[in-house]
């Protein structure tokens, strides 16, 4: 059964934005999966939205932290708009409640997705850059990210995998990779995924978590301090 909610006042007071063009907004809340009302995906407006974030979050980092070399500018940009950072911003307005999807992505769980939610917060910035432009999207950013804008150093260790990946790229001029050792199959258990990270074919590191997401972020934690102890600390 489909319980999802038309878009309405409290989406509008959530968004800080009433759309002069309100198809705008449906085609950002329509999934690829979603067939309903012959309305496009979002997957045009996902494409700009990442772009216009980019743009948005980096100048908001450029000025707000003068110190900063490219580096932790870059790190600080990938902490925040990667998916999980997304779909948590995207919960935090209620998204997943307007989500239109197909069956099968209804079915299992899709409005709760990080992948799908993530989408779905790209679009919804897409579609606020063409219905106001920058004008809007600016408040809305420093709205929503604005804790995360103003954590300073602390954001860039939100992001081991980043800094991880950085290390080993100017270490060894190597990406690592990620595998899942196990998955118990357990909704959300707390260690349904085993995850470990390779370097040069060796094992560096390995975690658990409710996610592939999480576990790979505690993988590369413990990649970190091998590093560490490697030398030409990240």
């Amino acid at each position: 059964m489909n319980d999802r909610r038309e878009p309405d006042e409290e989406l509008s007071r959530a968004l800080g934005h009433r759309f002069s063009s309100p198809d705008l907004l449906l085609r950002a809340l329509s999934h690829a999966s979603s067939t309903e009302g012959g309305v496009e995906s979002n997957e045009r407006l996902e494409f700009l939205g990442d772009a216009v974030l980019d743009l948005v979050i980096g100048q908001h980092l450029y000025a707000m932290w003068p110190d900063w070399r490219e580096g932790n500018l870059t790190r600080a940009r990938a902490a925040m708009v990667n998916t999980k950072s997304l779909a948590d911003r995207a919960r935090e307005l209620g998204l997943g409640a307007y989500a239109r999807l197909g069956k099968t992505e209804q079915h299992s769980g899709g409005a709760d997705k990080d992948r799908v939610l993530a989408n779905l917060f790209e679009a919804v910035v897409g579609a606020l850059y063409l219905d106001g432009g920058l004008t809007v999207v600016e408040p809305f950013v420093e709205r929503v990210f604005g804790a995360l804008l103003r954590a300073g150093d602390e954001v860039l260790e939100r992001d081991p995998k980043t800094r991880f990946q950085e290390w080993s790229h100017g270490v060894f001029r190597e990406t690592p990779t990620y595998r899942v050792v196990l998955d118990t199959g357990h909704e959300g258990g707390d260690e349904r995924f085993s995850v470990e990270v390779m370097l040069r074919g060796e094992r560096w590191g390995g975690g658990v978590g409710r996610s592939k997401a999480a576990a790979e972020r505690k993988a590369a934690a413990e990649a970190l301090e091998r590093a560490q102890a490697h030398g030409d600390s990240p």
